[in-house]
């Protein structure tokens, strides 16, 4: 019976072709740092007649974030392609389910206004600071922004603190440099802080929306993950097509001004689609990197944690 159940569902052509009360009981956790998915959905008002229940867990960061869904309490998470990698060779149960084409503007390496840093060469013997934790997107600027500048990554001391304690002590002045992303970086720009290197022509600029196995495995759960990453691409569409009124609930959501929140807004996606076989190959190439960097604890097969089934071409 359950087989055939599994079989009735998966032929469905969409959500929608399915009876709306086959997901009513079904609850979705969705994993979110710093507001960035929850003021979109918001905006947008793409999950208004969603036939399924959901909640939001909100995270300052990847690796909070990836602890919840190791122990469970998420169903889907978003983060880039390293927090991701680190969270599946660290053994969290979980699948990449959709591409998201990020902004390289968004990720950047700062110093405060009159540091005497003005170079990332200037950062020989100094100590930086990394947001989040160790293996974050932060993390693989900072090293492919030493190499770009020919300064080994021994010669960097790195300290790892999560972003609001960081963005605490670098307005404080007690972060002579600090490795970071939106909309901590933006913020930090917005009080003078000073951009050394972004991410632009260093990093894949990918992240991705995941989903714990244990979920898809669940014929309801999975079914309603396939329609959410659906409504999350329309809502990227929606998000770059009106800037203005995304920015407003951004802004709301997150405190910030509108006028200080509209930097980040503008370069905080260029839209979610199916991954391809392109962007499994380049995130291999990042997970090879960092596995011989002894960063991530064990090798990552990139295909072998993708599921192409879930979120297809055509279907968004």
């Amino acid at each position: 019976m359950y087989k055939s159940l599994l079989t009735a569902l998966l032929l469905c052509v969409s959500v929608a072709a399915c009876a709306a009360e086959d997901l009513s009981s079904v609850t979705l956790v969705l994993g979110d740092q710093a507001r960035n998915l929850r003021s979109l959905v918001e905006a947008s008002g793409v999950m208004k007649d969603a036939p399924y229940h959901y909640r939001w867990a909100n995270f300052q960061g990847a690796a909070p974030l990836f602890e919840a869904q190791r122990a469970g309490a998420v169903d889907t998470s978003y983060a880039g392609d390293l927090p991701v990698l680190m969270a599946a060779a660290g053994g969290v149960d979980l699948k990449i389910i959709a591409t998201n084409v990020g902004d390289a503007g968004s990720n950047g390496l700062i110093v405060p206004a009159d540091s005497p840093i003005h170079s990332v060469s200037d950062l020989a013997g100094k100590t930086v600071v990394v947001s989040s934790a160790r293996g974050s997107i932060s993390q693989h600027l900072l090293y492919e922004a030493l190499q770009e500048a020919g300064i080994k990554r021994e010669a960097v001391s790195v300290r790892f603190v999560l972003p609001v304690d960081a963005s605490a002590a670098f307005n404080s002045g007690q972060i002579a440099a600090w490795a970071t992303f939106d909309p901590y970086l933006g913020i930090a720009e917005q009080h003078g802080a000073r951009l050394l290197r972004d991410s632009k022509g260093l990093t894949t600029a990918l992240s991705f929306v995941t989903a714990t196995n244990s979920a898809l495995k669940d014929p309801f759960k999975r079914l309603a993950i396939a329609d959410f990453a659906r409504r999350l691409a329309k809502a990227r569409a929606w998000g770059i097509a009106h800037p203005d009124d995304y920015n407003q609930v951004y802004a709301a959501l997150t405190r910030l001004s509108p006028q200080a929140s509209a930097p980040i807004t503008a370069r905080i996606s260029h839209g979610i689609r199916p991954i391809s076989a392109e962007d499994i190959k380049k995130v291999q190439g990042v997970s090879d990197l960092f596995s011989s960097l002894a960063i991530l604890p064990q090798k990552v097969d990139v295909q072998a944690i993708t599921d192409t089934s879930v979120f297809e071409a055509g279907s968004e």
